[in-house]
């Protein structure tokens, strides 16, 4: 197993941070925010910055092709001599918007991941791959660079209605030559879904609607439509599939510093095009090198708690959301999600 690191190591910047902003004066405007899970929900108005912290950690546990749940008897009868048992993801986001005039914000996020997969082996012993062997997989680095201008289409004249559109680009940062030792081969390639990357330059756009009541008890809500774009393949002969996600969300304001917020998501993703060859060469041992077992449809719903502190603490935003999957149908077998956890800082100034 991987070292864990203590509490205040792996987050002594974000603690940091926040204690430094307790003593800044601000007073800036932000349209209203949607779950910290939700990217360029909003835009700033001229000279205004921005700079958040978010950490995801997702848990995926279990398999389905299509609708159907599959046990690891199923893995193994279809001739695989190893079985994904459960996996993890932890992603720690760095982000910094700025918006040269009250048109255009700009988005700059900054991904560090690691992923942790459990496996084991087939209760048989087939030739050197031994029987009910557990094993743990570990890539850990920079992900994908994203860069995005956010442009204001239309607010309405009491700035209850907002729309901008989301035009972005991914730059391949993020490692797609990930290794790790196994007990079958030391600096093995490792499959798909464990690389760090997509290794290609890829097209983000979208467009985000917000909106939130004038007087009386407040509520807000909003939708996004985003999708990633993929072209041509990776120095490594793939392409990850297209992405096409919708989120949409409603609030309750309880007070000025505080509200809770519901989201309800679904996204579609599509297979991997193209091999790895080194990653080819294991598609009959283990699902997750077959690139056909790659894409499908998921639908979340989520449950998120914001806080706004006023005063010396003005200008700082604390959430945390909680998400789960109500339905998955993927082209398997694939390993499917279980619950997600995300928790972010934003500092405008």
């Amino acid at each position: 197993m991987s070292k864990r690191l203590t509490f205040f190591s792996k987050y002594r910047y974000f603690i940091f941070l926040s204690f430094i902003s307790l003593f800044v004066m601000n007073h800036t405007h932000a349209s209203f925010h949607g779950p910290i899970s939700v990217m360029g929900d909003h835009t700033h108005k001229k000279d205004e910055w921005m700079l958040s912290y978010r950490y995801m950690n997702m848990n995926m546990d279990g398999l389905k092709s299509g609708n159907n749940n599959l046990s690891r008897a199923d893995i193994f009868n279809a001739g695989y001599m190893i079985a994904p048992l459960d996996m993890t993801m932890e992603m720690h986001m760095l982000g910094l918007m700025y918006a040269p005039n009250d048109s255009v914000t700009l988005m700059l996020m900054l991904p560090y991941i690691k992923k942790e997969m459990q496996l084991v082996t087939s209760p048989m012993k087939m030739g050197m791959v031994p029987a009910n062997k557990r094993f743990e997989t570990v890539s850990e680095g920079m992900g994908d660079l994203s860069l995005t201008a956010l442009v204001n289409v239309f607010e309405s004249s009491q700035h209850n209605h907002h729309l901008h559109l989301n035009l972005g680009v991914s730059l391949p940062t993020g490692s797609i030559d990930e290794r790790d030792d196994t007990f079958m081969q030391n600096n093995i390639k490792l499959p798909y879904a464990m690389q760090l990357g997509s290794g290609t330059v890829d097209f983000k756009p979208g467009i985000t609607y917000s909106g939130n009541t004038i007087s009386g008890p407040t509520y807000s809500w909003g939708a996004q439509l985003s999708g990633v774009l993929r072209f041509g393949k990776n120095d490594n002969g793939y392409r990850l599939g297209n992405e096409l996600q919708l989120n949409t969300w409603f609030a309750k304001h309880w007070a000025d510093w505080i509200d809770t917020s519901i989201r309800l998501s679904g996204k579609w993703w599509g297979d991997v095009h193209g091999n790895d060859n080194d990653v080819k060469k294991m598609q009959h041992m283990i699902p997750t090198a077959d690139n056909n077992n790659y894409g499908g449809k998921v639908f979340d719903i989520g449950l998120g708690l914001n806080f706004h502190p006023k005063t010396i603490m003005a200008g700082n935003r604390f959430a945390v959301e909680l998400s789960k999957p109500i339905y998955q149908n993927l082209n398997g077998p694939q390993m499917t999600s279980d619950w997600t956890v995300t928790a972010g800082w934003q500092w405008a100034f």
